[in-house]
């Protein structure tokens, strides 16, 4: 992030925050929850990848993110034959001296959707991951800074897995939060149908809400939050739960207790608070741990899901007692 972007005070934040899910509910209907949760994970700078079927609005809503805060926007559609140069970007020769001109790829813009990620063999993937973690490329010898703030959204489909290359779990730990989107409400569908019927087209257009500096300065005011002790000794408690689990091979690892640190700040944020409360860790635990539990092998043929086990967690450790707002010079 910049440094010289200006502090945006908390209730300032919040308001932005609420205006950003308003708008982009006019497209994705009846999933204010989902919305809140990839927001946070945007204001946290982490990743999100969506896991769920076909025709739920993940790309639209990709879209729409990227509208309502101006960010530039990049699709790449992840294919079996997709080179990592087709999404890093390669130099090529250029002119009768052979000179090597930089051609960028569609990684080098602040929103990356990439649509079914398991669908690209592990290089192209890893090409990736990478630049997620590093945020940088580095093509000849030579490393180009990508631009904040650099987000990406990764889709997969769970019931497809003929041609598909999974996400090995150390690579599935990059990504902040794994967010399943679900189908709407019957009411829900039908409002889609009434908006769909009242425009008279596909297309929609969405307000701009936050720009530029803007969003940046929603990200650091996320650095402001406090975090108590005993909410903070809670979230470590909880992730040491995930490894002593009867039904885990492998529990989460200390950077899943930094994801809960940075998401339930960043729900603060949202929420218009400068703490964060038990509350907000019980709300990010799931989408911040599920990713990164390994279950039991024998247990891979029940119907048993990483989310379980992080809900029994948090069930069985006790939270503290929610601490009194903290008195801060806004």
């Amino acid at each position: 992030m910049e440094p010289d972007t200006p502090l945006l005070r908390l209730e300032n934040a919040a308001s932005y925050a609420d205006r950003i899910l308003d708008e982009v509910e006019r497209v994705i209907v009846g999933k204010r929850d989902v919305l809140e949760m990839v927001l946070v994970t945007f204001l946290a700078d982490g990743h999100v990848l969506l896991e769920d079927y076909p025709g739920l609005g993940k790309t639209l809503m990709a879209r729409s993110f990227a509208q309502v805060m101006d960010l530039d926007f990049s699709r790449v559609q992840f294919t079996p034959d997709l080179m990592p140069m087709d999404v890093t970007g390669s130099a090529i020769p250029r002119g009768l001296a052979g000179d090597l001109e930089f051609r960028p790829g569609p990684i080098f813009t602040n929103l990356l959707l990439a649509d079914e990620i398991n669908r690209a063999p592990p290089k192209t993937q890893a090409a990736l991951l990478e630049a997620m973690e590093e945020r940088q490329v580095t093509i000849d010898v030579e490393t180009r800074q990508l631009s904040p703030p650099f987000l990406v959204i990764a889709t997969q489909n769970p019931i497809e897995y003929e041609g598909t290359y999974p996400l090995p779990e150390a690579q599935l730990d990059r990504f902040l939060t794994r967010i399943a989107v679900g189908y709407p409400t019957p009411d829900a569908e039908w409002q889609v149908i009434e908006k769909r019927m009242a425009r008279r087209t596909d297309a929609v257009h969405l307000d701009l809400v936050a720009a530029g500096e803007t969003f940046i300065a929603m990200q650091r005011a996320v650095e402001e939050v406090h975090v108590a002790e005993s909410v903070g000794r809670y979230m470590v408690e909880l992730v040491v739960a995930t490894r002593g689990h009867r039904n885990v091979s492998v529990g989460a690892s200390p950077r899943g207790s930094l994801a809960l640190m940075k998401l339930a700040r960043a729900r603060a944020v949202v929420k218009g608070r400068d703490f964060v409360t038990p509350d907000d860790v019980k709300q990010v635990a799931v989408a911040a741990l599920a990713h990164r539990i390994i279950l039991r092998p024998e247990l891979w043929v029940q119907d048993l899901r990483p989310a379980s086990v992080v809900e029994e967690c948090l069930d069985e450790v006790p939270a503290p007692t929610a601490p009194a707002e903290r008195a801060v010079d806004r």
